[in-house]
């Protein structure tokens, strides 16, 4: 009965959620689901446009038209600094329009003893596409995993909304 009243509680959830599915000591899993108004054509298209659509306030540049894809195996998710760049993330794989695996230490985590790899999977569905986002980072991290995973989620939630909006409206911010 339990099962039954959780599955209930999952199918009336918002098209878009966010959790942490699974937080331990030494890494964490994150993962958003959501639904997008457009075809995976238009939605991975806007995916690798990354600089019209991510947050400026998290850019170690504090702007985000300064970052890029290079959809490539091999290619970099980068960003252009003033006196240099950050590569955020490498892309490992790669299948247009559905799906985008990198693999790389997000922002904080850059300073640490991880890996990470995350991976953008679109769906077609009969209202446009269905987005799953999953980024799983373990490795080492003095204190742990716990206290970092939280805000993880909350960016990339963020992240995700972000390019929702923009896929939809063409404007990523919120009005």
């Amino acid at each position: 009965m339990l099962r039954i009243l959780l599955v209930s509680a999952i199918a009336v959830l918002p098209a878009a959620r966010a959790w942490a599915v699974d937080v331990t000591p030494s890494g964490f899993l994150v993962r958003h689901e959501l639904a997008i108004g457009a075809p995976a054509a238009r939605v991975y298209a806007s995916l690798l446009d990354v600089g019209s659509w991510w947050s400026d306030k998290h850019t170690y540049s504090g702007e985000s038209r300064n970052l890029s894809i290079d959809a490539r195996a091999g290619g970099c998710f980068c960003e252009k600094l003033p006196n240099g760049a950050v590569e955020h993330m490498r892309v490992v794989f790669l299948r247009p329009n559905e799906v985008l695996r990198m693999g790389g230490a997000l922002g904080p985590l850059q300073a640490h003893g991880v890996a990470g790899a995350m991976t953008w999977r679109l769906s077609p569905t009969a209202n446009g596409t269905k987005v799953d986002l999953t980024y799983s980072v373990g490795g080492f991290m003095a204190g742990g995993f716990e206290a970092i995973a939280p805000a993880v989620e909350t960016v990339l939630k963020e992240q995700a909304d972000r390019l929702k909006r923009f896929v939809e409206t063409g404007a990523p911010a919120a009005k």
